[in-house]
């Protein structure tokens, strides 16, 4: 029951998001920054919200009361242990898990443990920024370079789950050969330049070069294949839904 309401309020997260926010309440000013690609405010903030690593933006962007984790996460009165308890709950979202790592790191503890939890994918195109981000559970997100998005909350599809562990097992392979980002997330990449971001218990880890030199690279190049086939998987079969549910009308 813990995991059901907990998926209900992330997905309900994911919808306000999408547009509602804007009819409540006045964006604050960490919400402007110079890191959105996108000319629609609503996009720029799931695009920011993708890295977990503004724990602000989440807590203005989720209605109260906060419920389990949330209470945890949002509150200045806590002890690492209830961050613990989230990173230790079998139930929790990897994104709530990379919200408390981050904010255990924020409070001096950094987790010798690297789990991988998100591996975004971010090419800049003539028209805008793609992004392809992906959670080690099989959610997903996918924002095209026109701001047009997918977003992906299936965590029971084979063949998703299925390239979703693939792209997991070729990005690990990056992470041991690299180490954290020490400064703050760099500003979004320009066209004609590739980044692969890995959101790791212990930090924030990248590669980024001009996208045919990345897509050459030995080990960058084995993820960003499989980013690209996931991709690919979760356009063609949200295209296939929507055919699907337009004939049914």
């Amino acid at each position: 029951m813990k995991k059901i309401i907990v998926y209900i309020l992330l997905t309900i997260f994911t919808i306000i998001t999408m547009g509602l926010f804007g009819l409540f309440k006045k964006t604050p000013d960490f919400e402007h920054s110079s890191n959105d690609p996108y000319n629609d405010k609503a996009t720029n903030l799931i695009y920011n919200l993708l890295f977990c690593d503004n724990l602000g933006l989440f807590k203005y962007n989720t209605t109260q009361p906060w419920l389990y984790p949330f209470d945890i996460l949002f509150s200045d009165k806590f002890i690492m242990a209830d961050l613990q308890r989230i990173i230790d709950d079998s139930n929790s979202d990897p994104r709530l898990k990379l919200l408390a790592y981050n904010k255990q790191m924020a409070n001096g503890y950094k987790s010798t443990k690297k789990e991988l939890l998100g591996v975004i994918v971010e090419i800049g195109l003539d028209k805008g920024l793609d992004v392809l981000a992906s959670y080690n559970n099989g959610s997903a997100r996918y924002i095209n370079q026109t701001g047009k998005m997918i977003i992906w909350e299936t965590t029971n599809d084979k063949m998703a789950n299925d390239l979703t562990m693939d792209l997991f097992l070729k990005s690990q392979n990056v992470v041991k050969q690299i180490g954290p980002w020490d400064k703050p997330r760099k500003t979004y990449p320009k066209k004609g330049i590739a980044r692969i971001t890995f959101l790791v218990s212990d930090g924030l880890y990248f590669g980024e070069a001009p996208t045919k030199i990345l897509f050459n690279d030995p080990l960058a190049g084995q993820a960003l294949l499989a980013a690209k086939n996931l991709m690919n998987y979760l356009t063609e079969k949200t295209l296939e839904t929507k055919v699907k549910n337009s004939d049914q009308r």
